[in-house]
């Protein structure tokens, strides 16, 4: 198993994780936040610690030129090689524990006391890596983490890390997919700090095996004009939650997360956030947009906070979800916190089923019953995949639901 150095902060970081850790247990349904996800039933902390992989990586398809690692089952395999652009700096965050940045965010973006699977991570986390886009940079080719769950005899379960800095008017895009085979609890947690005027795009996509468990806790600080601007698409795992705390604590930053789910058969898709407005003048949107067929579960909670210094802020929050059996199931809780008097906020919450006049309009020009239900689902989803900016991987993304919708 790789070792991390035991520097004195960095063994108080993992001594406090793992108190908080022990003392909170996982969550349950008496868990506010979790009150829709059970967690703790599907047996996860029986589940054995995963050891670095042997042999080759799998093989997984591109989504373009990009910069691309790979994590199986949260060890760091296949690192970017030497070739990266200047001023992007990309290491395994045991070279990085010397660096002030590392200590000044490492565990510090995520609120500690608001997950206690991000705090399971920080005592566990065997592999980790640090992204740094240096200040003025702009990273013209997407960084690319590929993370692979692979389980065979036994469930096993990963926590792999990463920590993301864009300095100073710097920009970057990150894409994520998640992808794997077997019975496998992925515990991930990504920590982006992004200083003023500073931009990321950040693309995710879980796809994991269908018996795996997802967890991902992604915790996003934004500075004075910085800007972040995030798509999700969830399609794979038994139950997949996916947890985002983003914090606008600088003057005029802007957060914005689309996002699109895809469940069928006992599938459980989680999409949980908390945006907290610190500051005036900043700026938060969200969409997300599930399909649920069979037995499947959507959950959308979306939580604003608007401080008491955040006057001139804007912030909207909109969920949409259609249900296509009588059997799906929808929790929507949207809900908004203000204590500053000079703010636009607002937020929405629709579930609902195919529009039958929209599907008679096409049925009735020629067009077969599923395929104009299909076209009718893509339109539904295509304005969150329309917010990827990259075209290679917005067709990948767009491929993988086209493929879910068929079926």
């Amino acid at each position: 198993m790789t070792t991390i150095n035991h520097t004195d902060w960095l063994d108080d970081l993992r001594r406090a994780a793992r108190t908080r850790a022990d003392a909170a247990g996982l969550p349950t349904r008496r868990d506010e936040a979790w009150k829709y996800t059970d967690i703790g039933a599907l047996g996860v902390a029986a589940f054995a610690l995963a050891e670095p992989p042997k042999g080759a990586p799998p093989e997984v398809s591109s989504v373009g030129e990009t910069i691309r690692l790979m994590l199986v089952n949260g060890h760091l395999i296949t690192p970017p090689g030497a070739n990266l652009p200047a001023g992007v700096v990309i290491e395994p965050l045991d070279a990085a524990f010397s660096s002030e940045q590392v200590r000044a965010h490492l565990g510090r973006v995520i609120p500690a006391d608001r997950t206690s699977l991000a705090a399971l991570n920080g005592a566990l986390f065997g592999d980790g890596m640090l992204l740094r886009v240096c200040a003025g940079v702009i990273c013209e080719r997407p960084i690319e983490i590929i993370s692979f769950g692979q389980a065979a005899d036994a469930p096993l379960a990963f926590h792999p890390r990463c920590l993301v800095l864009v300095e100073d008017a710097a920009s970057a895009t990150l894409i994520e997919r998640h992808l794997g085979q077997g019975t496998y609890f992925s515990n991930s947690v990504v920590e982006i700090a992004l200083q003023p005027h500073a931009s990321l795009h950040h693309y995710k996509l879980q796809d994991d095996a269908v018996s795996a468990i997802h967890v991902s806790t992604t915790g996003v600080s934004l500075a004075a004009d910085a800007r972040y601007a995030g798509v999700l698409v969830q399609t794979g795992a038994r139950l997949a939650r996916h947890e985002v705390h983003a914090t606008l604590v600088g003057a005029g930053a802007s957060f914005e997360l689309d996002g699109a789910y895809l469940g069928s058969g006992h599938q459980h898709l989680d999409n949980t956030t908390f945006v907290t407005h610190a500051a005036p003048g900043g700026s938060s949107r969200q969409l997300f947009k599930g399909v649920l067929d069979g037995e499947a579960r959507g959950v959308f909670q979306g939580s604003v906070l608007v401080e008491r210094a955040a006057q001139k802020t804007d912030a909207y929050q909109l969920s949409k979800a259609l249900l296509l059996s009588g059997q799906a199931e929808m929790d929507g809780k949207p809900e908004l916190e203000i204590y500053a008097d000079d703010v636009k906020c607002g937020h929405g919450c629709t579930v609902g089923d195919i529009d039958e006049d929209a599907l008679f309009y096409l049925r009735a020009r020629g067009i077969d019953e599923s395929d104009a239900r299909q076209l009718l689902l893509e339109a539904f989803l295509a304005d969150v995949l329309e917010r990827i900016a990259v075209e290679p991987l917005r067709e990948a993304f767009a491929a993988v639901v086209g493929e879910r919708l068929v079926h």
